[in-house]
């Protein structure tokens, strides 16, 4: 089922797995953790590949996958390194098995990427238009803080809204953990006129030194209450994840509270999160989604 279609009717839950690395046993540990997955009745769970275009393969595997055991997936689609050839070749077999949703996406250029990047598909909407002919529903990015290559948060606004016009029937933001700054962005988003849904990305902070990284890619604002736990429970792995996960429940709590269409949650091929979380919020995963 289109996730568009899913959005007109209910809230979503939904996770992001990606690839692994390595071969054969990893796969099969990730096709375990789907099975783990699925009993929160996802309504879609997306399915990245690595920077550049790896991994582009096991994507298909794994979307394939997921509509085996009746998971809709998400699967994205990244232009940025890749040949319109190579992105009709994935389509196709996407299409093929009957997958019809994606996320299409530029791609940040890895620093170790030796071709030429954007070649064919200097922006999103350069992919989306390419991939009109296959019929999916295509969702896009957005960026609570805006993208960090953007002059402000109202020029990224405007490449939204072009996202919009060239196809994009729903948003999926990148992590925050400032809820202030996603609410920011759907106001400002309808004040240009942006209409479709906007899901809340949540990936939950356990690692204390996975926060360089994270900001880094997507330049998330930590609030003082949640540095200050960093600092003081940072270097106990145990007390860490509880600090991580109870955050998390917080955002959610809040984000649903305020009407939010759904949840995405990364959580990095680990159920365990999945089920940290919905262990605290069962009550309200099945009163409200």
């Amino acid at each position: 089922m289109k996730i568009n279609e899913i959005l007109a009717r209910k809230r979503t839950l939904s996770f992001e797995v990606f690839p692994p690395k390595k071969a054969e046993t990893e796969t099969e540990e990730l096709f375990a953790t789907i099975d783990e997955l699925k009993k929160f009745h996802p309504d879609f769970i997306s399915v990245t590949y690595g920077a550049g275009g790896s991994n582009a393969r096991s994507a298909v595997e794994i979307s394939g996958h997921l509509k085996e055991v009746g998971i809709e997936p998400l699967a994205h689609l990244t232009g940025g390194p890749s040949s319109p050839e190579e992105i009709d070749g994935v389509a196709g077999e996407l299409k093929a098995l009957g997958v019809e949703n994606v996320l299409a996406l530029r791609g940040d250029k890895p620093q170790d990427f030796s071709k030429e990047y954007c070649k064919y598909f200097p922006h999103a909407t350069d992919l989306m238009k390419h991939l009109q002919k296959y019929g999916f529903a295509t969702g896009a990015a957005c960026y609570p803080e805006g993208h960090v290559e953007s002059g402000s948060l109202y020029e990224d606004l405007k490449n939204l809204k072009k996202k919009e016009e060239c196809g994009a029937s729903f948003f999926i933001s990148q992590i925050f953990y400032d809820n202030s700054y996603y609410y920011r962005l759907v106001n400002e988003a309808r004040k240009l006129g942006i209409t479709s849904p906007i899901i809340p990305g949540i990936m939950p902070l356990v690692n204390a030194n996975n926060l360089r990284r994270i900001q880094a890619m997507c330049g998330s604002t930590v609030p003082i209450e949640l540095r200050n736990m960093i600092e003081v429970y940072g270097q106990n792995p145990a007390v860490m994840r509880e600090v991580g996960i109870n955050y998390a429940v917080y955002q959610i709590t809040d984000l649903i509270a305020k009407g939010a269409p759904g949840v995405h949650l990364y959580i990095m091929n680990r159920a365990e999160t999945a089920n940290e979380i919905y262990a605290r919020l069962e009550n309200c995963f099945h009163e409200l989604f």
